[in-house]
């Protein structure tokens, strides 16, 4: 029984809902990202414009939707789009970070199966480690720049609505299928007892 209730606790904290905070964690910020951005010769993203473009527009688009939403509608409809902002972040986010993670090993003499791949490559041709770097430097950018623009329809929903974003989490209502294998389960454990 006592794993049961393990799998229903581990079910349940994957199923929780991400938040802003989960995207500063996994997203570079933006000292980081000009790090990168100098580091690998690539362009300096003007985040405070990007977050800014962001909230503007979803204040506009607020705007022209309000004669014919109610108040409550527009809460649902703002929550949607905010919480489709933080998926696409948190999904580059963790894209970024499985990227650094394949750059660093591939870097590390020690961590890389593949000894050669410290070496240089042919004359012309970067190594498989650099492309790893550099491909983990882009993706470091995509998710700095939506991580950004997250930030932006956060502080929108904030004006329009007056209040402060949270993920949408669904009731853990127990639902009639849930409520049969819990059934099925009981009865099952009680034929050990």
């Amino acid at each position: 029984m006592a794993s049961l209730n393990r799998f229903a606790k581990d079910r349940r904290a994957a199923q929780r809902a991400t938040t802003l905070e989960m995207i500063r964690h996994a997203c570079p910020d933006s000292a980081q990202a000009l790090r990168i951005s100098e580091s690998f010769g690539l362009p300096i993203i003007d985040g405070d414009g990007i977050r800014d473009l962001h909230r503007s527009q979803l204040i506009q688009s607020a705007e022209a939707l309000k004669d014919g939403l109610g108040e409550r509608a527009m809460q649902i409809h703002m929550q949607r789009m905010v919480g489709s902002f933080i998926g696409s972040a948190y999904g580059a986010g963790q894209f970024y970070s499985r990227s650094v993670t394949e750059a660093r090993d591939l870097t590390t003499k020690l961590a890389s199966e593949f000894r050669d791949e410290d070496l240089d490559g042919p004359v012309g041709f970067d190594s498989r480690a650099q492309r790893k770097r550099e491909f983990a430097a882009d993706t470091g950018l995509q998710a700095h720049v939506l991580r950004m623009a997250a930030e932006g329809a956060v502080c929108a929903y904030e004006e329009i609505t007056g209040e402060t974003w949270k993920p949408y989490e669904r009731p853990h209502a127990a639902t009639p299928s849930a409520y049969i294998d819990q059934k099925a389960t009981t009865l099952q454990m009680s034929a050990f007892d």
